[in-house]
């Protein structure tokens, strides 16, 4: 059992304090903690969405939600989930019968490798093509799947790429520029080279899967002087719109093969993820080529760096 909803800033503090001391040592992307009580995981995002999973979720769900209701007078429904998933059918249906332009990324979750963001366009007529080589379901995909179709997608649609490297995107760090602001300013970067490409698409729809609510997202680009704004952003959009599918193939292929030459130029095969494997792979590269290496290929803002620094101390 799934439950996911909004909390309210004086129950995220409660939260907070509340699973201290349960908390898990990994925390997900974009979450503040995750935590785990007798049988079931709670996640906190930084949104404010809190996420319970196992088989007594909403039991614990349901203390939060009485405290809701007890102490800013909210009244969650958390039996509303038959309802999101009638509307996220619709929605799939609906995206899907549509000629679109989508947009969709890979790297921000990994230590080493770029960020690659690529915007496609999908024809209605060229659904059934994405159908029949598995697009639709492109988050179950394999990595070997991935390297099978997306030359078949490079030749048969549109698309525009852009590669952040980690050098780069260390410098937005320093700069303030969370990874939110990032990915928007991608996002925006590679959905206008699309729509401003000499031929003209027939596009119905722009959909991007929603990773920020849209007002910040304008926020994040509003310096850019070139920008996109007639974006549809829905949640799981990689499910329900062929283009932000195929988006994420093309992405997640540049993406495999980025990591494959940096594994050839390294001597040693580069890992993908942020886990204690990627840990040993950090310190090994430092060991031989020196910390200055991982400016170049590696994130430093994630947890890891701090990781490689403490055990090379010792």
């Amino acid at each position: 059992m799934t439950i996911v909803f909004k909390v309210s800033d004086n129950i995220k503090e409660k939260m907070i304090d509340y699973y201290k001391d349960c908390r898990r040592p990994n925390t997900p992307p974009y979450a503040i903690f995750q935590a785990m009580e007798a049988d079931t995981i709670i996640t906190l995002y930084e949104s404010g969405k809190v996420m319970f999973q196992g088989v007594s979720a909403d039991i614990d769900a349901n203390i939060w939600v009485d405290l809701e209701k007890k102490l800013n007078n909210r009244i969650i429904d958390i039996n509303s989930d038959k309802k999101e998933k009638e509307k996220y059918k619709e929605e799939l249906n609906y995206y899907y019968s549509m000629s679109t332009i989508g947009s969709d990324e890979v790297g921000t979750g990994d230590y080493f490798g770029p960020i690659i963001v690529t915007a496609s366009y999908v024809d209605k007529a060229k659904i059934d093509l994405m159908n029949e080589l598995g697009v639709k379901d492109s988050k179950k995909l394999t990595d070997e799947k991935i390297l099978k179709i997306a030359p078949i997608l490079i030749k048969e649609i549109p698309y525009v790429t852009f590669t952040l490297k980690n050098s780069d995107y260390n410098n937005y760090q320093k700069m303030g520029y969370n990874m939110n602001k990032i990915k928007a300013i991608l996002h925006n970067k590679v959905l206008y080279a699309i729509t401003h490409k000499e031929e003209k698409y027939p596009y119905q729809k722009i959909v991007v899967d929603q990773f920020v609510y849209p007002r910040k997202y304008f926020e994040h680009i509003s310096e850019a002087t070139e920008k996109v704004s007639n974006i549809t952003f829905t949640t799981k959009a990689e499910s329900k719109c062929a283009s932000v599918a195929a988006a994420s193939i093309i992405s997640r292929y540049f993406f495999l093969m980025k990591i494959n030459e940096l594994s050839k130029e390294l001597e040693m095969e580069i890992p993908k993820g942020a886990n204690d494997i990627v840990d040993e792979v950090g310190k090994e590269i430092v060991k031989k080529y020196g910390f200055s290496k991982l400016n170049e290929i590696a994130k430093l803002n994630f947890k890891n760096t701090d990781k490689i620094k403490e055990t090379l101390k010792q």
